[in-house]
């Protein structure tokens, strides 16, 4: 089966897809699409961006095209963990089904629950809903899932990171025994699989890729850094990420740049704003206006740089991104992933770089564990010239943007020596040092910096 027309799917959805600008089925939507249509439960076992959502949405509204909702009482459930990947499967509800006459709600944080309630009142094909709010207009008694026929539970591994499983197995139970379940994850954790030995039947199983196995379009690499001064590790480590993408030229057409923390997101956007780098920060925290709008900016071309936390690792559908950076190693090895399936999409070429200070060494090493090979390091070689380009360059960047630099005196005072014979940086694992300027060695050609 190579093509979309040798599905049996409604002709009218077939011609959506087309217009959509696709011919031939992923290798996921191959197999799970005849499945489901067939009426079958199925566990899909996936990376990112292999087509996961179509898998699902593309059976869902053939079985939707015969039948009308009821007031309050939707056909079917969409379950994503995060607003942004529901918004993005509302999306392509809206692609797909645009030749037939099918309804959907979106129940995510950040909106009023009286607009969401009004549609629910009206009644919906299909709902599209964060767990949380979801239980939240079941428990006001606005919502009945009793009729619900196919429940699809999507990127199941991030729910149970973010503590969603308790709320996933309550929605299962107020769902109708004799629903098709459709589970997608990347992962299968313990809790994962408990849950699907109890709430799946029979499921047909999926599996495209080697559990956690990134893209083999992605080239990855690793800096091993550690701070020349230790109360200056934030500053030199940020210096280090600007130089990276520096290093990168024309080829870095866009960029995510993922932090763990919120707070170091915020701070790592202003840093790249203020050296002339166009930036901007996305997390939890911000309201869901402020979110829609900076992805769409991303997405658009107008924004170079997204800065985000994991909330935007997840589901999100934005081909063309060239690089991720890792600024900070993640604390769950499933998350490296995730982040670096942004880039590296629908059969391109994508770039991951990653930062890995000591404090990370662990969460490093259960990376490697993860993906069962060793990530590439980008050694830089040693050299005695003068530092005096790169950081002129850099002092041009922030007075070409108005900022203020401390005294170039007190700069070449602080200038790091050289590393030469340094027999630290030998080793495979080498550490890029950097004090308060770019080191000498950063100040040579590309070729002569890296090592082979």
């Amino acid at each position: 089966m190579e093509l979309f027309s040798d599905l049996k799917l409604n002709p009218k959805i077939l011609k959506a897809v087309k217009d959509a600008g696709y011919d031939k089925p992923t290798p996921i939507q191959e197999k799970a699409i005849p499945a489901a249509l067939a009426g079958k439960d199925v566990l899909g076992i996936a990376q990112t961006g292999t087509g996961k959502t179509a898998s699902f949405t593309l059976p869902m509204i053939n079985l939707l095209s015969r039948g009308r909702a009821r007031a309050r009482m939707p056909r079917s459930l969409v379950l994503c963990p995060t607003r942004e990947l529901a918004a993005q499967v509302a999306e392509n509800f809206d692609i797909y089904a645009k030749n037939l006459k099918l309804s959907k709600a979106l129940l995510i944080g950040g909106v009023s629950f009286k607009e969401q309630d009004v549609l629910i009142d009206k009644g919906v094909d299909v709902l599209i809903a964060t767990p949380g709010r979801l239980i939240d207009h079941f428990e006001r008694g606005k919502l009945l899932l009793t009729g619900v026929q196919v429940m699809v539970v999507d990127e199941a591994d991030r729910m149970l990171d973010m503590g969603f499983i308790p709320d996933i197995e309550r929605i299962f139970k107020l769902t109708p025994f004799t629903r098709q379940t459709l589970f997608f994850s990347a992962t299968m954790a313990p809790e994962i699989e408990r849950i699907t030995n109890t709430f799946l039947s029979a499921p047909v199983r999926v599996e495209i890729a080697r559990q956690a196995t990134a893209s083999e379009n992605i080239k990855q690499s690793v800096v091993m850094f550690a701070p020349k001064q230790k109360d200056r590790e934030p500053s030199e480590k940020r210096q280090l990420l600007r130089y990276l993408i520096d290093l990168e030229g024309k080829n870095c057409t866009n960029a995510i740049v993922f932090c763990n923390r919120k707070t170091d997101v915020d701070i790592c956007s202003k840093s790249l704003n203020k050296y002339g780098y166009q930036a901007a920060p996305i997390h939890g925290d911000l309201d869901q206006a402020k979110r829609t709008e900076t992805l769409e900016s991303f997405r658009d071309g107008d924004l170079r740089i997204l800065v985000a936390s994991d909330v935007a690792a997840r589901g999100l559908d934005i081909p063309s991104v060239s690089h991720v950076f890792n600024f900070d190693v993640p604390i769950q090895a499933e998350d490296y992933v995730h982040r670096i399936g942004r880039t590296g999409r629908a059969g391109r070429d994508g770039t991951a770089i990653m930062i890995c200070s000591k404090k990370d060494r662990k969460n490093f090493s259960n990376v490697e564990e993860l993906l069962q090979k060793e990530i590439p390091r980008t050694n830089f070689a040693d050299g005695t010239s003068r530092c005096d380009e790169v950081e002129n360059e850099n002092l041009k960047r922030k007075s070409d943007i108005g900022c203020t630099e401390e005294s170039t005196t007190e700069n070449k005072k602080n200038k790091p020596k050289s590393i030469k014979n340094n027999k630290k940086y030998e080793k495979s694992n080498k550490i890029v040092g950097l004090g308060e300027h770019t080191p000498s060695f950063l100040s040579q050609s590309f070729s002569d910096r890296l090592v082979s």
